[in-house]
């Protein structure tokens, strides 16, 4: 069998399934509009005190992140860990506030902090020569972003990430994540998984590309972002994002993502308001 013909169905799949049993747990995305600006930063680091926040703040800061890393599972990079390790590493980390649309990581620039998003949302994405924004890859709570600064030769990060809404974030400085590394080994090794990830996830997009319609590249989108980062309303899930954004996002010409959501619209598949779309019936997406 060929690899996409095994590969790509079985995502939309799992997709579909997830988006039909997921838990809502996560918010609502604002990605109305994108614009890049100095991020708003705040904190300090954990267990050191918080030199702009109050007891109370510094009481929610932990509970997030014990939260967070109670289970193991939900961060990959702390996976197969022991909790005293978990407690090690995340103590060498500064808590960090990012308000939304904030660009944390930027393109080209030397990768010398690795980010864990502790709350919030944040996206990849990257400027053409041409000046054009392609978005890439959505993040949620208990995923790593600057990934590179864990590489024994420093480097500059491949792209920007920014925050989809007001987020909270641990950071490590390169010299501290990589000295963590040695110290830990299971560390780096989670690092070059999460980067297989990546790996794959490319592949998956450039066969999409390759031998997929228009039609199912934003189908598996909308699926995907509604999987991720949608909200729960009382006739389905909930996406405040914008026909342009899909369009950029599924590699398709805002025309065709247009006329696409006007017939998934007509179908009882979606409900669509401007910069908004609700997931109805993630099936109806995928009938030809």
């Amino acid at each position: 069998m060929d690899l996409h013909r095994a590969l790509i169905p079985r995502i939309f799949q799992n997709s579909i399934l997830s988006v039909r049993g997921r838990s809502f747990r996560h918010q609502g995305v604002p990605v109305s509009s994108w614009h890049k600006h100095k991020p708003r930063a705040q904190g300090g680091v954990l267990g050191h005190g918080l030199p702009q926040a109050g007891p109370a703040s510094d009481t929610i800061q932990r509970l997030d992140v014990a939260s967070l890393i109670a289970d193991p599972s939900r961060v990959r990079l702390l996976e197969g860990l022991s909790k005293a390790d978990r407690n090690s590493i995340v103590a060498a980390a500064s808590y960090r506030r990012f308000s939304s649309h904030s660009v944390v990581a930027d393109q080209g620039e030397p990768a010398d902090q690795l980010f864990l998003l502790i709350k919030g949302g944040a996206r990849y994405f990257f400027i053409t020569p041409e000046g054009r924004k392609v978005y890439l890859l959505w993040l949620v709570p208990g995923e790593i972003f600057g990934g590179a600064s864990l590489l024994a030769k420093p480097s500059a990060f491949l792209v920007s990430t920014e925050t989809v809404r007001d987020s909270c974030v641990l950071v490590w400085e390169r010299k501290t994540i990589r000295g963590l590394a040695t110290r830990y080994p299971k560390l780096f090794e989670n690092g070059v998984a999460i980067a297989t990830d990546y790996l794959i996830w490319y592949l998956a997009s450039h066969l999409s590309l390759l031998c997929h319609t228009a039609r199912q590249r934003l189908a598996h989108v909308l699926v995907s972002l509604a999987n991720g980062m949608g909200r729960t309303c009382p006739s389905g899930i909930e996406l405040d994002i914008t026909n342009e954004q899909l369009a950029n996002t599924a590699n398709i010409t805002l025309f065709t993502a247009s006329r696409l959501l006007s017939e998934w619209q007509r179908r009882g598949a979606v409900a669509k308001t401007r910069g908004r779309v609700v997931l109805l019936c993630p099936e109806r997406l995928f009938l030809s």
